[in-house]
C-alpha cells in the first residue's frame, strides 16, 4: 500500500506491506521490517534488529488526519495520507462528537474559503480548497457543526498537517 507521509512539514512516500504481527516498511530508499507486539491503549512495540521501541499513537489514525507519534521523550507530528481515498474520501466514519480539525494533506496554496467563523455546516460540506501538484482539492467537513475556525486566508501556503479550520 503507498501513502503519503508528512512528518514535520516534509513529504515522503511510504509503501507498506502488512501481515498479522509485522510490516515491512520502504521509506524514501531505506527498508525496515518490523514486528508489531500490541500494548495498552494507544502504544505499539517495535521490535526490529534487536530493539524494542516503545511507540504511542496521538489522534485519530484515519487518512489526513493530524496525529503525533510519540516515542521516548521524542514526538513527531505527521498527517498519513491514502492518496486513494484523498480524492473519493466519503463522509462515512466521520467525527460524531468532540471537535474536529481540518489538516492539509501536503503542502499547498489555499485557493477558496467556502464557509466563515459561526457557519452551521453538514457532514460533507465543503470548508476549504487547497491547490496542490496543480490539483484543486475541497476539504469537507468530517462532521456536522459550527465552524469554530478558519485559520488561513485565500493565498497563503501551507504544508502538510497544518490546521486549516475546526468543526464543533
Amino acid at each position: 500500500m503507498k501513502l503519503l507521509a508528512a512528518i514535520n512539514g516534509a513529504e515522503t512516500e511510504v509503501n507498506i506491506h502488512l501481515e498479522t504481527e509485522s510490516v515491512h516498511a520502504e521509506i524514501d530508499s531505506r527498508v525496515y521490517d518490523v514486528r508489531l507486539q500490541p500494548a495498552d491503549g494507544n502504544r505499539l512495540l517495535l521490535i526490529s534488529a534487536g530493539q524494542v521501541l516503545d511507540c504511542r499513537i496521538e489522534g485519530e489514525l484515519r487518512s489526513g488526519a493530524a496525529i503525533e507519534v510519540v516515542m521516548g521523550t521524542n514526538r513527531y507530528p505527521m498527517v498519513i495520507t491514502d492518496p486513494k481515498r484523498w480524492r473519493s474520501a466519503s463522509p462515512a466514519g466521520a467525527h460524531t462528537s468532540g471537535a474536529a480539525s481540518i489538516v492539509a494533506p501536503m503542502p499547498g496554496k489555499i485557493v477558496r474559503i467556502l464557509a466563515q467563523a459561526g457557519d452551521q455546516v453538514e457532514v460533507g460540506a465543503g470548508i476549504v480548497v487547497v491547490e496542490a501538484m496543480k490539483m484543486q482539492n475541497e476539504l469537507k467537513s468530517p462532521k456536522a457543526g459550527q465552524v469554530a475556525a478558519i485559520k488561513v486566508e485565500v493565498g497563503t501556503t501551507v504544508n502538510g498537517g497544518d490546521v486549516l479550520a475546526v468543526i464543533e
